[in-house]
């Protein structure tokens, strides 16, 4: 339902739920985090960064921008350890999951370097207690393009889990290992949170669209971002920033989605964090906002 945004797309499902629940209220479970186990092949760098050569490079794939120019390179502000926490509101209803973005590592898999990439989602109390989510998703993306090579979902929804792992393929030529799916895509194609972190790579001072071909784990999508203002003021319970507004569009089959429609806010800071997503969707308003216990490691 939030394809595009990816790690986000459990909060569809709460939406949905919490949309027929008239309660308020509640503590959050204490939650063990799921460790998973690194692919074979992929091996941790030493620094925390990636060596210059995988920063600065052409400009990126599948991108376009208003006059059809190559956007402005700009450094990734992606650092090893960062940890950003998330409360999602729904309608009228407050704090009723929670999501977790991180920057689990650098390295090098299949012969590239790259980052790895994590999410977790959770449902609170008491949407929890007849709504359980406990999501992880993984993203092993090119450390300069941020495409996908990558893309792994651990679901464990209403006591059901689901292991799925998708190595992306242009070709189609490349096997997968036998615990992995081959996902024929278009060369460039990111999932959903090398997307993300693809729009906070973006030179937005310089660059008014880009678009990128995203595969959710199911489908691919065509999605274009756009430049909505340059500084606006956001609250969020981290505090009050001046962030930038990105519009968020979804293409299936050059048809653009009506079902959802998404604005991202990234700050106007060195690292360009993502402080707020908000979903306009047929049956409620979400909005996910960064919580004050954002902590980099």
């Amino acid at each position: 339902m939030i394809a595009g945004i990816g790690a986000l797309v459990a909060l569809g499902f709460v939406a949905g739920a919490f949309y027929w629940m008239r309660a308020r209220g509640g503590q959050a479970l204490p939650l063990p985090e799921v460790v998973s186990p690194e692919p074979p092949g992929f091996r941790e760098a030493l620094g925390e960064n990636p060596p210059p050569n995988a920063r600065n490079g052409k400009p990126l794939p599948a991108t376009k921008t208003k006059k059809n120019a190559p956007p402005a390179e700009m450094e990734p502000p992606l650092k090893t350890g960062e940890v950003l926490n998330y409360t999602a509101d729904v309608a009228k209803l407050e704090n009723v999951a929670t999501l977790t973005l991180k920057v689990a590592g650098h390295g090098t898999f299949l012969g590239k370097n790259v980052w790895h990439l994590q999410a977790m989602a959770h449902t609170l109390k008491p949407l929890r207690i007849v709504f359980e989510v406990d999501d992880q998703f993984d993203s092993y993306s090119d450390a300069r393009t941020l495409a996908s090579l990558q893309y792994e979902m651990r679901l464990n929804e209403r006591g059901q889990k689901v292991q799925s792992i998708q190595r992306m393929t242009p070709t189609a030529r490349e096997p997968a290992p036998p615990d992995a799916t081959a996902a024929r895509v278009l060369p460039g194609t990111r999932d959903p949170l090398g997307f993300m972190e693809f729009l906070r790579t973006t030179d937005w001072n310089n660059t008014r669209q880009v678009s990128s071909p995203v595969y959710d784990g199911h489908k691919l999508y065509d999605v274009r971002a756009k430049l909505g203002s340059a500084s606006v003021a956001v609250g969020v319970p981290a505090g009050d920033y001046r962030a930038t507004k990105i519009e968020i569009h979804v293409f299936e089959n050059g048809v653009e989605s009506k079902d959802a429609y998404f604005t991202l806010y990234l700050a106007n800071d060195a690292a360009r964090t993502p402080v707020l997503l908000e979903a306009i969707m047929p049956f409620a308003t979400a909005r996910v906002a960064l919580l004050k216990d954002q902590k980099l490691d």
